[in-house]
């Protein structure tokens, strides 16, 4: 196996770290990320998820252990710029990543500051509001969009800077599930294009759309595995205060009244499928 993207070793984060009450939001840190990999982050409030995320990008840095992005150590202040350009992010209110008053000029705004030419940058911008489907809507002021589609404006000027990882902190919590699906779509694609995703969220069955979830309480790591093994461990998550995918939960309970329904079922597909196999075999009987 390569190198990871992003590799994080015993990396402790503590918020006002000279005060009377510091908080230890980060406790032992050990994380790699692979490129190409869909990662996905959950735990309840508090549980230093976003913190987590801040490290990547050094919008914060490490009170202790260390942080690599592509082999750049976050530690190493020369290793900003270069770090900043290769880690989007998204956050989780769209209104506070937009800068201008047109939307492809929003999205030229991050190119532009890191020096992309102008020819380039055209040709950025027009890719990346392509990738969100937001190409016809280049020339609206933003305040006249939704809220989903604000958010693929962000998304769209995080990627125009052509970043090898993208981070989404929460960025579906204040959408409907309109903007969740329109948001979820363009990230896909652009992993299946090979872009890596750290996607952070309190929607369980957005879990579901890594390779990989990282269940964080109490600023540690406390479950790592693919969406499918994470959420077997159903009462260990209920007792973390975390729920599991709507067709987990049904096919959970339905196990409850016959042992023999399967629980390994993330996918709403899935569960359908179990359940219209069983209905047409009883009507075969």
């Amino acid at each position: 196996m390569s190198d990871p993207i992003v590799r994080m070793e015993g990396v402790h984060f503590h918020y006002n770290p000279d005060s009377d009450f510091p908080i230890h939001a980060l406790q032992g840190i050990d994380l790699d990320v692979q490129a190409g990999d869909y990662l996905v982050i959950v735990g309840h409030n508090g549980s230093g998820k976003s913190t987590l995320a801040k490290n990547i990008n050094l919008l914060l840095q490490p009170t202790a252990g260390d942080v690599w992005v592509k082999g750049l150590n976050t530690r190493r202040r020369e290793n900003l710029l270069a770090i900043r350009s290769s880690v989007g992010m998204v956050f989780q209110v769209p209104d506070n990543q937009i800068v201008a008053t047109i939307v492809e000029e929003d999205v030229a705004f991050g190119p532009e500051n890191i020096g992309v030419p102008r020819d380039e940058l055209r040709l950025r911008v027009d890719w990346a509001l392509e990738v969100v489907d937001m190409l016809e809507h280049r020339h609206r002021p933003p305040h006249r969009l939704s809220a989903g589609q604000k958010q693929r404006v962000a998304i769209a000027g995080a990627i125009a800077i052509k970043p090898d990882i993208l981070i989404l902190d929460e960025a579906t919590s204040l959408l409907d599930p309109k903007g969740r699906e329109e948001v979820l779509r363009a990230v896909r694609a652009l992993n299946e294009e090979g872009m890596t995703v750290i996607a952070i969220t309190h929607f369980m069955h957005e879990a579901t759309e890594g390779n990989r979830v990282v269940v964080m309480e109490e600023g540690k790591i406390v479950l790592e595995a693919s969406p499918r093994a994470v959420f077997d461990h159903v009462e260990e998550l209920r007792a973390l205060q975390l729920d599991v995918p709507q067709p987990k939960e049904l096919a959970y309970r339905l196990n409850g009244r016959d042992p023999t329904f399967p629980t390994d079922v993330v996918m709403v597909e899935e569960l359908v499928d179990e359940v219209e196999r069983r209905v047409k075999g009883g009507r075969r009987q």
